[in-house]
This record gives structure tokens, C-alpha cells and sequence, in this order.
């Protein structure tokens, strides 16, 4: 007799997304992973008397989201702290950190995370002169959506201001602007950094959130802080809602090392990923290494915030210890060589990953398909593309030549799709790549599905437990209330209706099943 499964999922329209993509009624589950994938009929004799069914009344069923790029614990306090995202002017963003000072005890800092001023029709930052306007008696800092840049105002000036990087500190006539950027601004964040107590709070509320728009896994980029312990201990207490895979930067590689840990060292939930390291900056914050000057400065081709000499010889280290490593690369020249640098090894097991490469050539996309890198990429970026947008500001024409989704897919490179928490929504992202502006940049909605599900598995090694809708893998689901296919030019507007992880009932739109 066979035995009954936990959870049934039936009538829906259930996207294998295997290749072809199979289209089935029915999902059943047990002990966390997919048992059957079939007709609905069939799969009605798996159920039980304790068995869970869940009537998804025609909605869409793929394999759960799996955000191959993103920053959770900054999520979290642009949650509870000051959220800039959808500030619409600088006066807003303004009013939004106002109000946060009115909300924190005296003297604490006034944080706010996700200003864009080119939504604003702008292009300054926010100054000290701006931030002094709010009333705060602590430090006022707002950071830039692109986490390069940061503003102060004097206060915070004053307090995080000698301890900065003199080179990442901006200044007129002499005198700081209140605007940092690179070093300076993770040095800001590294002082703003929270205890582990705050860091649980904002885990718990950035899951949440990922949870409710159908993810089901993240790769995160951890840096100093008690992320990792904290993930472990939701683990431990059956708390954590998501797959995590730890990509550390490069200034944990010594302890890694020293513990023991590996690339893929873990258990179901929680595992270690990559070494992540930077090579420039961004395109925002003009410290993108260009190979030719700015459109809107001449003068400038963006810098290394890690040397290209110093790139290699952490990818000796990284690569004798068994690593992969994940490289922040996103101007032409910066992409150009962190290829080279990957390609001068030999061929292998690492899947090493080029995190953005925003602005790859042609000729370093073919490289990225003939020696098997990942391109982890972030096709929400494309918000910023169009002639009026900020790579038209930043590259003029070259404009064009930025994320070409199109262009990698068609070279046979492998896509990882995230959203460096700009904003993490997988389906605001698979509505941009399907509707970029131009051929090279667009896919199709299969392809872009794909490529923020099996493609991100495939670059945590996790393509043979994660990222398809197929029996043996791992109960990681998502339920759509409408059809990507249906209505491709509306893709973002689509609301999740139930969120399943290994199994197990994460988020309910009850209102919607």
C-alpha cells in the first residue's frame, strides 16, 4: 500500500520548468520532497487522513524563487529602519528620515537604506547640508540603493568621520560633502553594525518578506557580521523559512580556513557558498572601472577597490583552499579582467561566479560560455536602462550594452538570476528581463523563470535537489495568482498566493486560496 504524502497541492497549472517545460495538475509531497508530479485525478489516491490539501483553483505552481544575490540582514533594517526606496523626490526621502528620528531614543542613530536620486530627476546625493535638516539629535545616515555610497550629516560627520578612509570621502573646497563611497561607506555600515540580538530581529523580518514573494532560498553576501551564527541558530530552533548559502567576503577567508569550513560545507538550510570579493565599484556611484571616461565625467573610468593584482592572489589563495569565489565585476574593464583571471585556471569543479558584469563585451560573454563561469546578474537593473535612465546618464550610448541578457543566453553561459535587494522581488525581475528595452537585453518568460530557479540552484551546486518542479528534489514551492505567460507585460504585478519550503507551508495568501 502506498504510503500517504503530507502535502498535496491539486488543481493548479504546475511548470515543471525542465527542459521542455512540463505542465501538469498536481503536486504531492512527503518528508520535504516531491514524491509525484501529475493529473490531479491520480493524485488524489496519495492523500490521507492527515494529509494537507490545498486546492490551488487553476493559479500557476513553479519551483520555489531562489535569489542567487542578495544582502538580507540590509533588507531587515530597511524594514525596520528608514525605508528610501520609494522616496519619489529628496524632500520624501527627507520626511521618511524625519519621521524614522521621531520614532528612535535620543542620540541613537537615524538610519534610512535605498535612495536612488535618479529616480528623483537628480544627479546629487544626499549632502550633510540635506541630512541637517532633519531633527536628530544622533548621527543621520541614508545609504545609497547601490550600497557604494552613503550620506552623513554632521553629526555623523563628526562622529564616523576620522576613522573613514580619506579616499573614499568626498569633498568641496576642502570641506566634506557629507557624501562617502566604497571603504568609507562600509566602514559607516560596519560602525551601524547590529548586535546579534537586532540581527536576529531583522533576519526574521527580511524572511518574511523574501518568504511572501516567493522565495524559497537566498545566497547571501555576509560581511563581518552575526548573520551566519544567527541563521544557524533559526535552523537549530525551526525558525529559518529559507535555504541560505553563505557567500562570505574575502575578510572571513583566515577563520573559514581555520575552522575547517568548505565551499558546500553544511546541512539542508544552511550551507557555505562562495568567498565574495569586489574588484570595482558602480555604475551609480561612477566607481565602476570603465574602459573609456564617463559620459558625465570626462575625466573619470571609475577605480579598483580591488586591485587586479590583488584579485589574482585572493583567487590563488581561495582556489588552494577550496573555494568558489563570487567577484563583484560590473564595468567593461573590470568584467574583462576578472575573465581573464578565472580562464588563466585550469578547468574544474569551482563554478566560479561573476557577480553583475553589467557591462561585459562581447568577446569576455563568449569567454564567460567557453569556460563554464556563472554570471549571477540582476535583471531588476534594467530599471535603470532606456535612453532617459541612469546608464544613458552614466555611459551615454553604451547604454545599450548594458545587462544583455539576451546576448549571455544565446552564448550558452550560465544565468543566476538575484536582486541585490533592489528590490528583492523575483517577479519584478523576471518582468524586466522579459520586457527590456532592447533584443540583446530581453528573454523570454521560460527563460527568465528558469534562470531565477534552476539557474541560481545550479550556481550553489544545488541543480540536482533544487530549482525544478521533478520527484526526489526538494519541496520548494511557489504558487502565482496569475500566469507570467498570460500577461507577460504585467509580470510584477502578480501577487503570491502560498510559498512552500521543504515541505512546509511558509506563507499563506489565504485570502487568495
Amino acid at each position: 500500500m502506498t504510503e500517504a504524502v503530507d502535502l498535496l497541492l491539486t488543481n493548479a497549472e504546475v511548470h515543471t520548468l525542465t527542459r521542455p517545460d512540463e505542465i501538469h495538475e498536481a503536486v504531492a509531497v512527503r518528508d520535504g520532497r516531491v514524491v509525484r508530479v501529475g493529473d490531479a485525478y491520480e493524485l488524489a489516491f496519495l492523500a490521507g487522513v492527515d494529509t494537507r490539501t490545498v486546492d490551488c483553483d487553476g493559479r500557476v505552481l513553479l519551483p520555489g524563487f531562489i535569489d542567487a544575490h542578495t544582502h538580507l540582514d540590509l533588507l531587515g533594517q530597511r524594514l525596520v529602519h528608514a525605508d528610501l526606496s520609494g522616496a519619489e523626490s529628496r524632500a520624501a526621502a527627507l520626511d521618511a528620515l524625519s519621521d524614522r528620528a521621531d520614532a528612535v531614543e535620543a542620540g541613537d542613530p537615524v538610519v534610512g537604506f535605498g535612495y536612488d536620486e535618479t529616480a528623483w530627476g537628480e544627479t546629487g546625493y544626499l549632502t550633510h547640508e540635506d541630512l541637517d535638516a532633519v531633527a536628530a539629535s544622533g548621527p543621520v545616515v541614508a545609504v545609497r540603493e547601490d550600497l557604494h555610497v552613503a550620506s552623513l550629516d554632521s553629526t555623523a560627520l563628526d562622529r564616523f568621520g576620522p576613522d573613514l578612509p580619506a579616499d573614499g570621502v568626498q569633498r568641496e573646497g576642502g570641506e566634506p560633502t557629507g557624501v562617502v563611497v566604497e571603504t568609507a561607506t562600509e566602514a559607516v555600515l560596519d560602525a551601524l553594525s547590529p548586535d546579534r540580538a537586532e540581527m536576529a530581529h531583522l533576519l526574521r523580518a527580511a524572511q518574511r518578506h523574501a518568504n511572501e514573494r516567493g522565495v524559497t532560498g537566498v545566497h547571501d553576501m555576509v560581511q563581518r557580521s552575526h548573520a551566519p551564527g544567527v541563521y544557524r541558530d533559526l535552523a537549530r530552533d525551526g525558525a529559518l523559512t529559507l535555504r541560505v548559502r553563505l557567500n562570505y567576503w574575502a575578510d572571513h577567508l583566515d577563520a573559514l580556513v581555520e575552522t575547517g569550513l568548505r565551499t558546500n560545507h553544511g546541512d539542508d538550510l544552511v550551507r557555505v557558498g562562495a568567498i565574495k570579493t569586489f574588484t570595482d565599484g558602480s555604475l551609480g556611484g561612477r566607481t565602476a572601472r570603465l574602459s573609456t571616461p564617463y559620459a558625465d565625467a570626462a575625466d573619470e573610468r571609475g577605480e579598483w577597490t580591488v586591485t587586479p593584482g590583488a584579485f589574482r592572489a585572493l583567487l590563488d589563495r581561495t582556489e588552494a583552499a577550496g573555494y568558489q569565489v563570487a567577484a563583484h565585476a560590473i564595468g567593461d574593464e573590470a568584467v574583462d579582467e576578472v575573465v581573464d583571471a578565472f580562464a588563466s585556471r585550469p578547468e574544474g569543479g569551482s563554478r566560479h561566479r561573476i557577480e553583475h558584469a553589467e557591462l561585459a563585451s562581447d568577446a569576455a560573454i563568449d569567454r564567460l560560455a567557453d569556460r563554464g563561469i556563472v554570471a549571477s546578474v540582476q535583471p531588476n537593473f534594467h530599471r535603470w536602462a532606456g535612453e532617459t535612465g541612469l546608464y544613458a546618464d552614466r555611459l551615454g550610448d553604451r547604454w545599450t550594452e548594458t545587462n544583455r541578457l539576451r546576448r549571455l543566453a544565446d552564448a550558452g553561459v550560465h544565468l543566476a538570476f538575484g536582486s541585490d535587494c533592489m528590490p528583492l522581488d523575483p517577479l519584478v525581475g523576471v518582468h524586466h528581463a522579459v520586457n527590456a528595452p532592447t533584443d540583446a537585453q530581453r528573454l523570454g518568460v521560460t527563460e527568465a523563470l528558469r534562470a531565477y530557479t534552476l539557474g541560481s540552484a545550479y550556481a550553489g551546486f544545488d541543480e540536482d535537489r533544487l530549482g525544478t518542479v521533478e520527484p526526489g528534489k526538494r519541496a520548494d514551492l511557489v504558487v502565482l495568482d496569475g500566469s507570467p505567460w498570460a500577461t507577460p507585460e504585467r509580470i510584477r504585478d502578480i501577487d503570491v498566493a502560498l510559498t512552500v519550503v521543504d515541505g512546509r507551508i511558509v506563507y499563506d495568501g489565504s485570502s487568495r486560496l
